[in-house]
């Protein structure tokens, strides 16, 4: 495991085959890359990064990951959303843009990588604040969404606001607390969109200290209760940034729970 976890955040990593995009917002694309290998076309991975929204944080820390799911030889599409502190970041933009990117990429890659996508629903791949909106797109989509695998993943946004998690990220999501928006937390929070109807696994480190791996617990467990097919895999020497570096001792664990989601997609 590299000596700084947040090493990957800056890595530089081959640049994609091909930008689409999905919007006419400069921040409303998709960067796509081409599967390895000359095997079986699979389902469309698409990657949605953290960062807890915000504009600091772009699709580009997530380079590494993709490029290590295109060596696996899936196709990738690392998708691009306004985020909180732009203009139409935030409630409801930034929920908005990757529910049409879900709804809109596999189309997209099929057209741009003609040949290496498998037809069909696409399987999300969300990490930190990338991991509710998968959760969240899963959970409301207007098409079918293969599965999910969330990589430590702000699963109760209600919880995440109480805790204060990256100092009011949650808040400048949605413009404020449960109690004072309570309709948009019944809107896009996953703990309240239960049961999820996609196939979904979730991984966590139990060192997380940006998003508690509690909260994927509670939320697995009641998600689970209410007839959910989700699982949760606990990693008790890992980190947060691990999970999205194929250079950590987590990346196998990440790259078989991928695995697992689509031989059974």
């Amino acid at each position: 495991m590299p000596s700084d976890p947040r090493a990957v955040l800056t890595r530089p990593a081959p640049a994609p085959d091909v930008t689409v995009a999905y919007g006419d917002h400069p921040d409303q694309i998709a960067d796509l890359r081409r599967p390895a290998g000359s095997g079986p076309a699979l389902p469309l991975v698409v990657v949605v990064h953290g960062g807890f929204w915000r504009a600091e944080y772009d699709r580009g820390h997530t380079g590494p990951l993709a490029n290590a799911l295109a060596a696996l030889g899936y196709p990738v599409a690392q998708v691009e959303y306004r985020r909180t502190g732009q203009p139409g970041g935030g409630w409801p933009g930034t929920l908005a843009d990757v529910l049409t990117a879900v709804t809109q990429l596999p189309r997209l890659a099929a057209e741009a990588l003609p040949g290496r996508v498998a037809a069909g629903a696409p399987i999300l791949v969300g990490h930190s604040a990338g991991g509710h909106l998968a959760l969240f797109v899963a959970a409301v989509a207007p098409v079918e969404v293969g599965a999910v695998l969330a990589l430590a993943p702000v699963a109760d946004l209600a919880e995440a606001y109480r805790l204060d998690l990256d100092s009011g990220a949650v808040a400048a999501l949605l413009g404020g607390g449960p109690a004072d928006v309570p309709d948009r937390y019944a809107a896009c929070d996953p703990r309240s969109l239960v049961p999820i109807r996609t196939r979904s696994v979730i991984v966590h480190g139990a060192l997380d200290r940006q998003v508690p791996v509690g909260m994927s617990r509670e939320f697995a467990a009641a998600a689970q209760a209410a007839g959910s097919d989700v699982r949760l895999v606990e990693l008790p020497d890992c980190e947060h940034f691990g999970l999205i570096d194929p250079e950590s001792a987590a990346w196998s664990e990440v790259a078989a729970a991928l695995r697992s989601l689509h031989e059974d997609h």
